[in-house]
Order: structure tokens, then sequence, then C-alpha cells
């Protein structure tokens, strides 16, 4: 079996992919969880099954009942699309968790300093 050039590149992208969540998981960082953690290894793991073993595609279809190549490969691009806005959905997560430090030391920050307007 001979790996084409776009085989090597996406299995290296999601042995990459992998490897960060997996990091992020153990390290406890990025709000990494487990259910994240194992959509991750799954999506970009069936990534890699399917780039290099294009025929399981067709095994998928029937068993969904898509018969078309085609098909599949709009199948894909829905897997891509998940992915994107799971990545979406993480980035908004740690925007919110920054939003909500800040607003505490803020807040923390008014506590500790008294207002001027107050004593005048």
């Amino acid at each position: 079996m001979e790996l084409k050039l776009y085989q090597i590149v996406i299995g290296i992208i999601a042995i990459f992919m992998i490897h960060q969540g997996g990091k992020d998981y153990f390290r406890g960082g990025n709000n990494q969880t487990f259910l994240k953690f194992f959509v991750r290894v799954i999506v970009w793991g069936g990534m890699t099954a399917i780039v290099i073993l294009p025929s399981l595609t067709n095994l998928a279809a029937s068993i969904i009942g898509i018969q078309d190549n085609v098909n599949a490969a709009i199948l894909a691009g829905f897997i891509l699309v998940f992915l994107m806005i799971f990545k979406l959905l993480s980035a908004i997560e740690r925007l919110e968790q920054q939003i909500s430090l800040l607003t505490r030391k803020d807040a923390l920050r008014e506590i500790e300093q008294p207002d001027r307007n107050d004593t005048e």
C-alpha cells in the first residue's frame, strides 16, 4: 500500500492534535476534561483511520446508508466542521474563564481600595 502526501500530512496533524489533547488533559490545562479528550481521540483517530484506509468510508457508507463516495466526502467535511466548532467552543470557554478572573480581580481591587468619593 502506497501512502500519498495528503495521507501523511493528515496523519501527522491527527497525531499532533491527539498529543496536544493528551498533554492538556494529563497536565490539567486549558480546561480539558476527559470527555473533550475522548472526543478528540475518537474524531482524530477516525480521521486517521479513514485517511490510511480509505475503504473504511465504503463500509461506513453502507452502514449509514450512503451509497456514493461523494457523500462519504461530504461526511468527512461535516467531521471537519464539527472539529472547528469544537475548537471555537473551547476558545469561548477559555475567554469566559479569563473574563471571570478579571472580574474577580477588579472586584477585589475595589474592595481593597475604598472609593474616594465616599470619604469626601
